[in-house]
């Protein structure tokens, strides 16, 4: 059953309960206060019948000193004969409870004057047959005798008006009920609208459309559901978006890393096979082992650098304090000496919080890179300077250059602009995609800035601790160049 529809048969009964216990209670009211007003008239009338009879009785002859019977009947009918267009009717009884006069119609039993104290009156609702009376019962003192009044008076009319009431009230209550039902489910439709648009909205995103939004109709709490729903939706598009660029990073990855492989194996098969099926002079059999040698290189160097990037990936570092001067006397002394290249390297001393050797690849990629894209004799400047943001290191070549439309490639593993020359320089394509990695270990990227035929300017930011700034020049301040 739908919540709308919940609602609507809630609100009917909770409706229906309310004006069938109110129209009761107001239409019993009504009918207790008429009846009420009816009883009273009829003690008053009882009242005024007792002081009449008991003035006729004293009216009698003085002759007399007792009240016939004769007599007493000639005053009841008396009174009788007044109230006729009243509908009363009158009887007396004496103190045996024997009926001395009683009007046509008054059939009622005498149990009332059981009921009947010394002096006091009292009255009942009685019904006989179809019809409805108020029968009252009073003391009187006439003479010599004790007798009993009693008057029955008609409020049929009464209970006529209570179920009358009832039928109207019922009549008015179904109206109200079938109006109520149709502006009910107007409103349940209109209050349960953003439940309908969020199902909508859910059945669209399991069908596939990711892209498509609840859309918020209102600010109340089913509002505020539908905008966490919009949330939670956003959210997973990303993570969905996420997680097919990882796929298809990893298909690309697998796809590049089968086309790598296959060169270099197909290079190895093919020179092996002409070393072992054909009898070769030194000079070639010294090129079949070279190039064996060198794609085997190269192949080494890719597994390496596959393991380095799948373990930086799973590492979890541990930052430590540690002085730019060590990091740039450590590159000083690897490639100072042993790469045929003019480095320049220019820093500013103090303290950086990074992992050491991780930071230390960074550069030795950075730097093997320059290397690779620059020729024999070429600079190479390696700077690193403190900024507002971190500390930065940047190295510069004045080699090849990349082309724009190839710079935001690089990163990706296995990707070479030149293939032929970083191949004949036992390049993997990996490197760059070993440095992103740690660089975001480090909450840090890699920018780069490039024009082909010019060179090119890789460079990252070390971010400042809660210390900011400041904090690099608790190892000492100034700078230096070897």
């Amino acid at each position: 059953m739908k919540f709308s529809l919940k609602l609507l048969l809630w609100t009917m009964i909770v409706m229906a309960a309310a004006f069938g216990f109110s129209g009761f209670y107001f239409v019993n009211y009504v009918f207790e206060r008429a009846l009420d007003r009816e009883a009273g008239q009829a003690l008053d009338e009882s009242s005024i019948l007792k002081f009449a009879f008991e003035t006729a009785a004293l009216n009698v002859p003085a002759k007399y000193d007792v009240l016939q019977e004769d007599t007493t009947r000639q005053i009841a009918s008396n009174l009788e004969a007044g109230g006729q267009d009243t509908g009363r009717m009158l009887r007396i009884s004496d103190d045996q409870k024997q009926v001395l006069y009683a009007a046509d119609g008054f059939t009622a039993d005498d149990g009332l004057l059981l009921a009947l104290d010394e002096n006091t009156k009292t009255y009942r609702v009685i019904r006989l047959d179809d019809s409805y009376y108020i029968q009252t019962a009073a003391r009187v003192e006439a003479l010599d005798k004790r007798l009993y009044l009693e008057t029955m008076r008609d409020v049929t009319e009464v209970f006529h008006d209570r179920a009358t009431g009832f039928v109207v009230y019922r009549r008015v209550t179904v109206v109200i009920l079938l109006l109520g039902t149709v502006l009910m489910h107007f409103i349940s439709s209109w209050l349960t609208r953003p439940i309908r648009l969020l199902t909508r909205a859910t059945k669209r995103m399991a069908a596939g459309d990711y892209d498509y939004r609840a859309r918020l109709v209102s600010d109340d709490e089913l509002g505020q559901l539908t905008a966490d729903f919009n949330r939670m939706a956003n959210a997973l598009e990303d993570n969905i978006i996420k997680l097919e660029e990882e796929i298809r990073a990893r298909e690309d990855f697998v796809g590049a890393f089968a086309h790598e492989l296959k060169t270099p194996v197909t290079a190895i098969i093919g020179y092996a096979d002409m070393l072992r099926s054909h009898r070769l002079d030194e000079e070639k059999s010294f090129m079949c082992a070279n190039y064996i040698y060198t794609e085997g290189r190269r192949l080494e160097t890719m597994s390496l650098r596959l393991l380095d990037i799948i373990v930086t990936k799973r590492q979890e570092i541990e930052l430590q304090m540690v002085s730019a001067e060590s990091l740039f006397f450590y590159l000083y002394d690897m490639y100072a000496a042993k790469k045929n290249m003019d480095f320049h390297f220019t820093y500013d001393e103090g303290m950086i919080r990074c992992d050491a050797s991780l930071i230390k690849s960074v550069l030795i990629n950075l730097l093997d890179n320059a290397c690779k894209a620059s020729e024999p004799g070429s600079r190479i400047d390696v700077d690193g300077y403190a900024v507002s943001e971190g500390y930065r290191f940047s190295v510069k070549d004045h080699g090849v250059g990349i082309p724009e439309e190839e710079v935001y490639k690089i990163t990706k593993a296995f990707y070479m602009v030149d293939k032929s020359r970083s191949r004949s320089r036992n390049g993997a394509g990996l490197g760059l995609a070993l440095c992103e990695e740690i660089l975001l270990l480090h909450h840090s990227r890699l920018e780069i800035e490039s024009e082909p035929g010019k060179g090119s300017c890789f460079s990252f930011i070390l971010p400042w601790e809660d210390g900011g700034p400041a904090a690099w020049r608790s190892g000492g301040e100034g700078g230096g160049e070897v």
